[in-house]
């Protein structure tokens, strides 16, 4: 049988060749198709299935199934108990090193969980199919990632989770090459003082899990113990209990480092005071060992290092309010609009205060730039052209209502909308009106202009085509109001709206192509690259979708709405969220690589210019950051 995904619960012992296992064919809940079994012990079973949800697209899921013939009742509710307790405890989970839980339910005696379908292979069939010990910095990636959702799991509040069985069978290598932590079976909230029942695997449990305690310490005890079967295929199962002292890794592989062997044996130590105080600290301890020992400079080692590390800003300047909207890098000058009413011109270098604007009110908006002139609108109701090198004011027009949207520059003209319900367009060398067009509401999106047409959307949920004589080429409705900008690519529109929905729209004509739809109301834009669409969403999410099919590639989870806009870049997905982070992911995959957290929301977007890219947030201050 071909090794994938392996999330069976092995911690039930024995075999009972009398159960019904479920045939390839079978549909559960008229939704999961069953394909085959991908594993099976005591009473559970764990399948490959697909989600018929999704007819165009073959979406594959892992079904974990368990089947409760116990006749005492208290051993049955028990059982059913603990099964309902590991799906509730992964549903809380949001870590690329976990995971995913899309369904739970119960058929008479059985109970299952549908989870994400993991291809990879498990560490205990990756050392069964080696013959040689296995490359020393390749493990140590493995060990960084692991200390990492242990890191993580460790530190969920108010309750942290301790995992109790680590082990090479519970560790799954997906295709990219990452950790992946499965079976969740026997994890449990942690209560400092609180004993519980011996449970775990024995060789990988540390002595105070045989008394029934269970902690942090206990799990860098089983890491310790995983790693050194990992580096020396020695199986800890058919040793002598807690005995590694009597066997040191480099006595049985001799190109183990030693400050490898030291990290493995301070985290193998009998006593819990005197191993690493957190799967953090071991980390650390890992990385400097990789860095001593020269390991740092293998590949597999800098990438996971590159992924984990804390990204330190490059500079930081402190406005006197909140800045709520997006920066503009134009030339050596950043240009970032505040709450406080200025315009802030900073040395893109070094974050240097260059001169400031006062308008009379907020500025939401993203600052343009063309000539040696930088425009931006404000809530006070006026569009400003100001000198780029001094801040100076070449001119002023005026809306009859508050500037929220951002200016677009286009055949000599600047296209922004208003809360007065058109969209105004304004020479750029004198600030005289060329026409304007009305909408049903407010105008906060930013106009995106095309071969003589703009499109923008409006507070109604109306999006329009205008041609450059301001006559209607087509409108689209949405149920909610638009304030996500368009983009244009291959002749498609691509926008958001409230309404819970992303719109692909043909430009020429305004016919509907397809429509996503998340969990949530979006106001974030979307970005391109590669094929895939990425937008934030007010569910707390970035999604990433096939451009083309409008499947989903994956999501990323922050701990707060998503009000920003995803930038692709060089690989990337870089976007701010609410909970005041702003996230790096894997374009592809939408794994984290790194995640740098201000002290205030951000609601904006980044800007990257020479790979250093720049943010502002509510705490007042504007981030340049190595990107």
């Amino acid at each position: 049988m071909p090794r994938t995904t392996r999330q069976l619960d092995e911690n039930v012992q024995g075999e009972s060749e009398s159960l019904d296992r479920l045939q390839p064919g079978i549909t559960l809940e008229d939704r999961y198709l069953i394909l085959g079994m991908l594993g099976a012990g005591g009473m559970s079973s764990v399948y490959k299935g697909r989600d018929l949800h999704f007819p165009n697209v073959t979406k594959l899921v892992a079904i974990k199934e368990m089947v409760n013939l116990i006749a005492d009742q208290s051993m049955h509710e028990m059982i059913v108990k603990n099964f309902e307790r590991e799906a509730d405890l992964l549903a809380t989970l949001s870590h690329p090193a976990t995971p995913a839980i899309y369904d739970n339910f119960s058929h008479k005696k059985r109970s299952y969980l549908v989870m994400e379908f993991i291809d990879g292979d498990d560490l205990e069939a990756i050392l069964a199919e080696s013959t040689d010990f296995l490359p020393e910095e390749r493990v140590i990636g493995w060990a960084i990632e692991l200390c990492d959702v242990l890191s993580y799991l460790h530190n969920i509040q108010p309750e942290p989770i301790i995992f109790r069985d680590i082990k090479p069978s519970n560790i799954m290598i997906d295709h990219h090459n990452h950790v992946r932590l499965i079976d969740f079976g026997i994890a449990r909230n942690f209560q400092p003082g609180e004993k519980g029942t011996m449970i775990g695997t024995e060789g990988y449990s540390p002595p105070e899990q045989y008394r029934g305690e269970a902690s942090p310490a206990g799990d860098v005890y089983a890491l310790g113990a995983t790693l050194h079967h990992l580096l020396t295929k020695r199986d800890p199962r058919v040793e002598a209990p807690f005995s590694f002292a009597e066997r040191p890794a480099r006595s049985i592989n001799p190109l183990i480092s030693p400050e490898i062997e030291a990290v493995i044996s301070t985290a193998l130590q009998y006593d819990p005071k005197d191993r690493y105080p957190s799967a953090m600290i071991m980390k650390e301890a890992m990385i400097s060992a990789a860095k001593r020992t020269g390991l740092l400079s293998a590949p597999s080692v800098a990438a996971v290092i590159a992924q984990s590390d804390k990204i330190e800003e490059i500079w930081s300047f402190k406005c006197e309010d909140e800045i709520r909207g997006s920066p503009l890098v134009y030339e050596d000058t950043v240009y970032v609009g505040c709450y406080d009413n200025n315009l802030y011109a900073l040395d893109k270098q070094t974050g240097e205060f260059q001169w400031k604007y006062a308008t009379e009110g907020g500025i939401t908006g993203k600052p343009a730039a063309e000539d040696g002139v930088i425009f931006i609108g404000s809530e006070d109701g006026r569009l400003y052209a100001l000198t780029a090198n001094r801040g100076s004011l070449v001119w002023t027009y005026y809306a009859e209502g508050p500037i929220r949207s951002s200016p677009t520059l286009s055949e000599g003209h600047i296209f922004i909308g208003s809360d007065d319900r058109r969209l105004h367009v304004v020479n750029q060398m004198n600030g005289r009106r060329a026409w304007r067009v009305e909408a049903n509401d407010a105008i906060w999106s930013t106009p995106f202009v095309q071969d003589e047409l703009v499109y923008f959307g409006c507070e109604s949920g109306d999006f329009y085509c205008y041609n450059f004589k301001g006559e209607l080429k087509w409108r689209k409705k949405a149920k909610r109001g638009i304030t996500s900008s368009a983009i244009i690519v291959d002749d498609i529109v691509y926008y958001g709206s409230r309404d819970w929905t992303m719109y692909a729209i043909d430009s020429e004509n305004g016919w509907q192509i397809w429509r996503f739809r998340m969990r949530g109301a979006t106001i974030s834009s979307p970005s391109f690259a590669d094929g895939l669409l990425c937008i934030g969403c007010g569910d707390n999410n970035i999604y990433c979708v096939d451009a083309k099919h409008a499947r989903e590639i994956w999501r990323y989870e922050t701990d707060h709405q998503v009000t920003g806009s995803p930038v692709a870049h060089d690989g990337s997905i870089y976007c701010g969220s609410v909970d005041g982070s702003v996230y790096c992911l894997d374009h592809k995959t939408g794994r984290l690589r790194w995640r740098f957290h201000s002290d205030g929301p951000i609601t904006g977007t980044p800007m990257i210019a020479n790979n250093v890219l720049y943010i502002g947030s509510t705490d007042h201050k504007m981030y340049a950051l190595i990107a």
